[in-house]
């Protein structure tokens, strides 16, 4: 068909083909582009003992940062220090507990040595006490909101002066599942709180320089042991419920419960914590770092699934998921009805 026969509305389709794919390729060019001079660049990393932080501090250590590492106690510092280069330096600090935060904000600021802080990456989680509400206590919510959300705030405010002087990065890594409100306690409004919190942060540093990127990442084969964890605690709730409020429930429902949040993590746990990684290094090292990153086949598509999906759908799956008190008055089919 010659250009003379194109109607109209072909013209149109074209050019709007042709404008998307422009902006394709100007996104997949312009996601390239590095920081340069990395080498010398201060990063400070919460939540350093094991896990996600851990590979994160010595991964960075490898490629030149000079790597501030908080530990929770003295001997995860000692571990990574002894699997380090010389240029790593690691601090002790509780997010719980402002004076140590405090502390930790002079340390980081003695390390800059008037450079400023390039890189902030909040790693750190709360323990989880999770479980039906009913069961929980207000201090079971402080446990966790003290560190993942208000200490992650405190420590983020501290260090402002810092990022800004340096144009720096901060980087909040966030368990995808927290988009999903589905078991009780303090976790999914932490995670929900540092999605509003970097958002607003985000907009605001803008007119600073400072770039704020959230990393939604899924399970990971270091969080097996955290099903132990929960167990745990599980367990300490259980044995100082009120009488009437275990038999409302039944202990089945405890071992149902237990079963069901250890298979849950085994179907959708993802050996390869490079992908996590790779995300959290690409908002440290990108010229322009993407607002949000999805690590993990369940961050990218089930969770992402479920908190946008219809309530009916999300409330049906969660019942399939998790038993049912003993006690329970909802109908076979009353998911289906709650639309």
């Amino acid at each position: 068909m010659s250009p003379q026969n194109l109607s109209l509305s072909d013209s149109l389709h074209i050019a709007i083909l042709a404008s998307i794919l422009s902006l394709i390729i100007y996104w997949i060019i312009r996601d390239r582009y590095r920081v340069r001079n990395l080498n010398g660049k201060h990063v400070f990393i919460t939540g350093c003992d094991t896990g996600l932080g851990n590979s994160l501090a010595k991964w960075l250590d490898k490629k030149g940062f000079c790597v501030i590492a908080a530990c929770a106690t003295e001997k995860g510092s000692q571990e990574l220090r002894s699997c380090s280069s010389l240029s790593l330096r690691t601090v002790n600090l509780n997010l719980a507990d402002s004076n140590s935060i405090a502390r930790a904000v002079v340390f980081v600021t003695e390390q800059t040595a008037g450079k400023g802080l390039f890189g902030l990456v909040s790693n750190a989680e709360g323990t989880a006490p999770v479980g039906p509400t009913d069961w929980l206590r207000i201090e079971d919510f402080h446990s966790v909101l003290d560190v993942s959300l208000l200490g992650l705030i405190e420590i983020t405010l501290k260090l402002l002066p810092l990022l800004r002087k340096a144009e720096g990065r901060v980087v909040n890594l966030i368990n995808a599942k927290g988009l999903m409100a589905f078991v009780g306690g303090g976790y999914s409004l932490s995670k929900w709180g540092m999605e509003a919190f970097s958002d607003t942060l985000r907009i605001e540093m803008q007119h600073f320089g400072v770039k704020v990127s959230i990393v939604e990442h899924g399970f990971f084969k270091t969080e097996e042991g955290n099903s132990d964890v929960i167990e745990k605690h599980l367990f300490r709730l259980w044995n100082r419920l009120t009488p009437e409020i275990r038999d409302s429930y039944g202990e089945k429902y405890l071992v149902e419960y237990i079963k069901a949040q250890r298979s849950s993590v085994k179907r959708l746990c993802d050996y390869n914590i490079s992908n996590v990684i790779k995300c959290m290094e690409h908002a440290l090292i990108a010229k322009y770092p993407r607002t949000r990153y999805r690590a993990g086949w369940d961050a990218k598509f089930f969770w992402l699934f479920l908190s946008y999906a219809p309530s009916c759908l999300s409330d049906m799956l969660l019942h399939i998921t998790f038993p049912a008190p003993a006690e329970s008055r909802r109908p076979v089919h009353g998911v289906l009805i709650n639309v």
